[in-house]
């Protein structure tokens, strides 16, 4: 199966993908929710373009690696958004989005 040579980036899309969508929802109960406005948007952006990417990959497409240049960008800007916030949650989604954008960077080389 094609996929197999990216199975490492297809886990870490997905696993980060789960982590945003978790880290949003959890940010939708926190108090002070108005100040979580650009992570839970951040959150939803990032689990949308790593499961595209995780998509792309698994039909081994010839668009697979733009499509994981602009998801470990994207993994960044989340990552970069999450650490400013405290919660547990927020600090585990910026290391999944981390470690995602290290995948697709070596995925996309």
């Amino acid at each position: 199966m094609t996929s197999e040579k990216y199975s490492t980036c297809i886990d870490a899309c997905n696993a980060c993908a789960d982590a945003c969508d978790h880290c949003s929802v959890a940010c939708l109960g926190e108090p002070g929710v108005a100040n979580l406005g650009r992570c839970i948007r951040l959150d939803m952006d990032c689990a949308a373009l790593c499961r595209l990417a995780a998509g792309f990959m698994s039909r081994d497409s010839e668009h697979a690696s733009s499509i994981c240049r602009a998801c470990a960008e994207l993994c960044d800007a989340c990552a970069q958004e999450c650490e400013k916030h405290d919660h547990d949650h927020c600090r585990q989604c910026a290391q999944a989005c981390r470690d995602c954008a290290a995948a697709c960077r070596d995925m996309a080389a």
